[in-house]
């Protein structure tokens, strides 16, 4: 399998000077620090868009059919979660 190609990464001098602080302090190297970062990035920015793209599909459900819960309903429903029990959603009305 081939090497995925590098990412060329220039950082300005002060977040270097504090990255390697910050790798000095956890007894772990820069570019570990660095590599950790970037995953958290990625993972964050993948579920952002992620709930993006499901809001933009509920959003036009919604103009298309006018199928919707109350924010009472929703908070109703919610609030039995979160007291325990198994409740079933509300059900979308017009």
């Amino acid at each position: 399998m081939p090497n995925p190609p590098m990412i060329d990464l220039t950082l300005d001098a002060e977040i270097e000077v504090r990255l390697q602080r910050l790798a000095d302090v956890r007894q772990l190297p820069a570019r570990g620090l660095v590599r950790e970062a970037i995953e958290q990035y990625v993972e964050r920015e993948e579920a952002r868009e992620t709930l993006r793209q499901q809001t933009l599909a509920a959003w036009s459900e919604y103009q298309s059919t006018g199928r919707h819960v109350t924010a009472e309903e929703a908070d109703v429903w919610l609030s039995r979660l979160e007291a325990g029990e198994d409740a079933d959603p509300p059900s979308p009305h017009i």
